[in-house]
């Protein structure tokens, strides 16, 4: 079997302050009772310790969220989510962390802005809060656009396609002209597929597998595959949290198909196996920042 094609992030580019000459990591920390695989951190004090530790294991990115995504889940009211998630934001950013918010409110936005976040994260790309594009656009922040259709509650019965691969794309562009007609910057904007958000299974799969035909939309990808279903469809694994080596292994394919960006769970170990896929995709010598400094090593 041919391995997959290997089409690298264009070389320097910048998001978000990041140059994307290597991929970057996004620690995924949910300040929620009941998201799927990590929910019931609440208490300000432990997600802050816990973005902390993801940032000193090597994430570039703390996405903090405080409204579960899972399926089927009923919307958190925005002063709750807000309520959860400022003081988290707050502490972090005060630690030099640099803070993604994970978010579809407007209010919400501008409020985790003003507290230190520096990248909006909206799973419905702008669409489920009339006033947040004109947020983003008035801030100049980064922006992630996440393909879902419908909301948490509906969008299983909305996975119906007949090309994934072709309509997610061109629903895609149609966000991304959406978010330049409302003044976002194009170097502001970033593009995430939505593995698992209206999409089954089989869906996120053959997404996955042809990943790269979103490059041709000019924008860095984030995927988002850390403890996904269709990890545990493919693998047989029930469990979230013990989805680790897929999620390493769906990761690993998301880069060599042209992911700038991969959302976790796991900071530690994916840096690790990033820095172990770098090594062996590129030829130049690694950097101090990227992993160990280059050494002719018989050991």
């Amino acid at each position: 079997m041919a391995a997959p094609r290997q089409t690298s992030p264009p070389r320097h580019p910048i998001w978000a302050g990041l140059t994307l000459d290597r991929p970057r990591v996004m620690g995924v920390l949910n300040v929620t009772p009941d998201s799927f695989s990590d929910g019931g951190t609440v208490d300000p004090e432990t997600a802050i310790a816990a973005g902390l530790a993801m940032r000193d294991d090597g994430a570039d990115i703390v996405d903090v969220g405080g409204e579960s995504a899972r399926p089927g889940a009923s919307p958190t009211p925005p002063d709750v989510e807000r309520a959860r998630i400022l003081p988290v934001i707050r502490g972090l950013t005060a630690a030099g962390v640099l803070v993604s918010v994970d978010t579809s409110h407007a209010e919400t936005m501008a409020a985790a802005l003003d507290a230190g976040a520096s990248i909006v994260n909206d799973i419905t790309a702008l669409t489920h809060d009339p006033a947040s594009a004109a947020v983003v656009a008035a801030r100049g922040c980064p922006v992630i656009l996440m393909h879902m259709r419908g909301t948490p509650a509906t969008m299983m019965a909305l996975a119906r396609y007949d090309d994934v691969l072709a309509e997610v794309t061109a629903e895609l562009h149609t966000r991304i002209e959406a978010a330049e007609r409302a003044g976002i910057r194009r170097d502001a904007i970033a593009i995430d597929p939505g593995f698992g958000f209206a999409k089954h299974p089989a869906h996120s799969l053959a997404l996955l597998r042809g990943l790269s035909a979103l490059t041709t939309l000019g924008f860095p990808i984030v995927a988002g595959v850390s403890r996904k279903s269709f990890i545990g469809a493919a693998s047989g694994e029930a469990e979230p949290a013990r989805r680790f080596p897929g999620s390493i292994a769906a990761g690993l394919f998301a880069l060599a198909q042209g992911a700038a960006v991969l959302r976790v769970h796991d900071v530690r170990g994916t840096k690790q196996a990033i820095r172990v896929w770098h090594a062996l995709s590129v030829t130049e010598p690694f950097s101090e920042d990227v992993g160990l400094p280059f050494r002719n090593a018989k050991d």
